[in-house]
């Protein structure tokens, strides 16, 4: 059976895209015929990626957004001639093209116009113009899925889903890939310039990792960096159009020696690897991709309490959470943490993958996903 899965991009990687990539891989090794359609880009690294293992690729250069009638022709016609059977579209320029494209195949392939499933990333319900789009196309989709239950019920009250068509399935981890790793902690630390031993020399190494964009609010992170002792460094892995800002406010802050801005890494987990907690300061979350990563690892993590961080961090237990956009709060509440001790740090960490281990398991969800698109096949 031939899955589409419609993303924006994959030229950028952030928590979506890279759910959709691990969700086509691990379709592709259970037998499923798997494509990746992109509205923009090249592709990049990621689309030799999907290519080397077997996935097709297919971009449709729309260079104006939606408004390029362009990649609107170009989609149909990779419609007809491929004719997936699902079609699964990320993100909301994603689902606008699958749901209202899908008028025109559907005059022209009647019983084998693909099933459009529509996935939704994040709590946060968007501009006026978008609730009306996913309002007045609410009856085109074959179901609209949501990563987390806060997503879910957020998108219910904007009436921008339809509650009989709608399902959570969450994001998932390969438990595999992201592991600990004693040995990477060494050797990045060691190219770093840092010392191994955090009980000994006093360094705590901080990871961010998320694109750098207002959403994840990395300004509310560097004034709470500044309060910390100076022991306390920070990386931060990631690009986004506030890139000069935030430099410009970390030298602002002092903080040139203290926070590292590493750009798009391609190695994140060795960087979970070998940092002593991780940090997220966002928000508003669907279910944070980092905060999943950073579990498997074992790596405990402060969160603010946004919207779907709750439903992956257990306040106490698998890490700790702090207010949106409060620095002294978040300043305190990473501190807090700085001063466990090591085996708690560690046990906080590993009852977090224990946790991911149970819930959250690339395979679970691809069973979850497999059982929705062969419903909708059938």
């Amino acid at each position: 059976m031939h899955v589409a899965q419609l993303i924006p991009t994959v030229d950028r990687i952030a928590g979506a895209e890279r759910q959709a990539m691990e969700l086509a891989k691990g379709l592709k090794n259970r037998g499923w015929n798997v494509s990746v359609v992109a509205l923009s880009g090249a592709g990049g690294a990621a689309a030799e990626e999907l290519l080397k293992a077997g996935i097709g690729f297919f971009s449709l250069h729309m260079r104006k957004g939606l408004a390029d009638p362009g990649g609107w022709i170009q989609f149909n016609r990779w419609l007809r001639r491929e004719r997936p059977a699902i079609l699964h579209a990320h993100l909301p320029h994603a689902a606008w093209l699958a749901r209202w494209s899908i008028l025109g195949v559907r005059a022209t392939l009647g019983y084998q116009t693909p099933a459009v499933i529509d996935s939704l990333h994040s709590a946060s319900t968007g501009s006026l113009g978008r609730r009306l789009g996913y309002r007045l196309s609410s009856s085109l989709p074959d179901r609209v899925t949501a990563v987390s239950e806060q997503a879910a019920r957020t998108h219910l009250a904007a009436r921008m889903a339809d509650p009989r068509k709608l399902v959570v399935i969450s994001n998932g981890i390969d438990v595999e890939r992201w592991q600990p790793d004693a040995q990477a902690r060494s050797s990045v630390r060691i190219e770093l310039g840092l010392r191994d031993e955090p009980h000994l020399s006093d360094e705590f190494l901080w990871l961010a990792v998320g694109r750098l964009e207002p959403v994840k609010d990395y300004t509310t992170l560097l004034h709470a960096i500044a309060q910390l002792p100076q022991a306390a460094t920070l990386l931060i892995a990631g690009s986004g159009y506030e890139e000069k800002m935030l430099k410009g406010l970390a030298e602002q802050l002092g903080l040139e020696n203290r926070v590292r801005f590493l750009g798009f890494r391609t190695d994140v987990p060795r960087l979970m690897q070998a940092c002593d907690g991780l940090v997220l300061s966002s928000r508003c979350e669907g279910l944070p991709m980092g905060l999943l990563e950073a579990a498997a690892c074992a790596l405990p993590a402060v969160a603010t309490d946004a919207p779907g961080t709750a439903e992956v961090l257990v306040d106490g237990e698998t890490g700790l959470l702090a207010p949106v956009g409060d620095a002294p709060a978040l300043a305190r509440t990473m501190q807090t943490m700085m001063q466990m001790p090591m085996e708690e740090r560690r046990a906080m960490g590993l009852r977090a993958r224990a946790r991911i281990m149970e819930n959250f398991g690339m395979e679970s969800v691809l069973d979850r996903w497999e059982s929705l698109y062969r419903e909708l096949a059938n």
